[in-house]
């Protein structure tokens, strides 16, 4: 029989024990701060519209200071100024690769949309000519004073044509090449709901081959950062992992939860479910103490597959939050579906392959079932510690 050394049985389950603490202290219920930019390209000018939710113009100003979790009208006018300031140093549109100046704000104020609070930015730069490049750069968050898993979620619009993008980790530039056909497309006025030069073949397009790639690049890329991210489903599924079970129940488990949270969060995004944020986020913690509880109190886990199938429906609602405030057009909306999908999967699966192994080697140990409950208990307290905050926040 296979045996390794009591050490190295040791340092196996102090790396599990420390992954399950990564977790502590991060995954709240604003796991990701989200910034939605529209850029509206036309004959006349380029308008951007810009919106951040609340609690990160909070976080990036420290201007909360009755420390209520909202910002006063005369707290957002004590750091309106400066907060422009940064936004301006971290969000740069440029022309040609000419960097454009924010000589004309049409609006600049904190708006309620919904539940949520949010800032609303609309800035008016000079056209796109036929055969330019327009660019847009987004470092917001990058300081080291402020960390965040932070995603701009950029829509274009021009002429009759629509195109995404979202730039979040390292890939923060989007741009584009505005081709002839392009320009002949684009409206005369902003304000007018169609122009006689635009191009009927337009559609939904995106604007070409290496633009396209780009777009579902950045939500694959997203979609990995979001589950990396979101440390409540990666103990969630540490918590899944660490009972023993057969290679064909792994199998079925993790197969049951890649189909359940795609059901979720295909249906959420294209706004046939909408299940608020103050039951999902609690939901997903208990799911947390669900199966750490189970996994302490049997020995034995059966037709787990189950569990994490419903389980995993929850899940898939909380993938979906950073996705579904933002209008993907219908002829993007598949392929930007399948990238973001395919990046959590990348990471799942990745993961599920990195502790595997040890996983085998954890349950040769004669001390495997001690190491399960402490694993577990662990999860348990994390996951117990969550829901009560989300609760009281949310």
């Amino acid at each position: 029989m296979f045996r390794i050394r009591t050490a190295t049985r040791i340092s196996i389950v102090l790396s599990m024990l420390a992954f399950l603490l990564l977790p502590l202290g991060h995954a709240d219920a604003h796991a990701y701060s989200a910034g939605y930019t529209t850029l509206t390209l036309t004959k006349a000018n380029v308008e951007m519209t810009y919106a951040l939710d609340e609690l990160s113009v909070i976080e990036l100003t420290a201007g909360d200071a009755n420390q209520n979790g909202t910002l006063e009208p005369e707290e957002f006018d004590g750091v309106k100024d400066s907060f422009l300031a940064l936004l301006q140093q971290d969000i740069q549109l440029t022309i040609d690769n000419v960097p454009q100046e924010w000589s004309q704000i049409e609006s600049y104020a904190l708006k309620r949309e919904g539940d949520a609070t949010k800032l609303f930015l609309t800035i008016e730069f000079p056209p796109v000519s036929a055969s330019r490049s327009i660019a847009l750069t987004d470092h917001l968050y990058l300081s080291d004073k402020v960390t965040a898993n932070y995603v701009n979620l950029v829509k274009i619009n021009y002429g009759k044509r629509e195109s995404t993008s979202a730039l979040s980790g390292k890939y923060r530039v989007w741009s584009m090449k505005l081709s002839e056909s392009d320009y002949a497309a684009l409206r005369q006025d902003p304000r007018s709901q169609a122009d006689g030069n635009s191009s009927a073949s337009g559609g939904t397009e995106s604007p070409d081959g290496a633009a396209h790639a780009s777009g579902w690049f950045s939500f694959f890329t997203l979609g990995m950062g979001h589950i990396l991210g979101g440390y409540d489903h990666l103990l969630f599924l540490f918590s899944l992992l660490i009972a023993r079970q057969t290679f064909k129940q792994y199998a079925k488990m993790i197969t049951a939860f890649t189909i359940a949270h795609s059901i979720t969060l295909t249906l959420t995004v294209l706004g046939l479910i909408n299940v608020p944020a103050w039951f999902v986020e609690p939901a997903i913690a208990l799911s947390i103490c669900y199966v750490a509880v189970e996994n302490i109190v049997r020995k034995k886990v059966s037709y787990r597959w189950v569990l994490t199938f419903l389980f995993g429906l929850i899940h898939g609602m909380g993938f979906a939050d950073i996705l579904k405030e933002m209008e993907i057009p219908k002829g993007e909306l598949a392929i930007d579906l399948i990238s973001f999908n395919l990046g959590i999967e990348t990471i799942q699966i990745g993961l599920v392959a990195l502790v595997l192994f040890p996983l085998v080697l954890l349950h040769r140990w004669k001390f495997s079932r001690r190491a399960v409950t402490a694993g577990s208990a662990i999860a348990l307290i994390l996951g117990a510690y969550w829901l009560i905050d989300r609760i009281v926040v949310l």
